[in-house]
């Protein structure tokens, strides 16, 4: 099964004030997620966060996985994107 790119953004108040121990918490919580359910994606490769919003890349079969994820975890996923094509500095060398 191929897994597909998605860019989620979620809406989290506080979440450019979490302190490095916050973080790894809603970190582990999120894993714990993934590992419980035997759900087919990988963990974010990239988060951000700025001051109210997060943003993740994710590795998933499909867009409903990550909306499981996001109702079992509690952290809302406010906006789900599919990445379709990427352009990177590799982008240049062809496959």
């Amino acid at each position: 099964m191929a897994l597909r790119k998605f860019i989620i953004e979620r809406d989290i108040p506080a979440a450019g004030s979490l302190d490095r121990e916050q973080l790894r918490g809603a970190a582990a919580k999120s894993n714990g997620v993934f590992c419980a359910n035997s759900a087919p994606t990988s963990n974010g490769s990239r988060a951000l966060s700025p001051p109210t919003r997060r943003s993740a890349s994710n590795l998933a079969k499909d867009e409903a996985i990550i909306k499981q994820h996001a109702e079992i975890s509690g952290f809302p996923a406010t906006k789900i994107t599919e990445v379709r094509k990427m352009i990177d500095p590799t982008t240049e060398h062809g496959d």
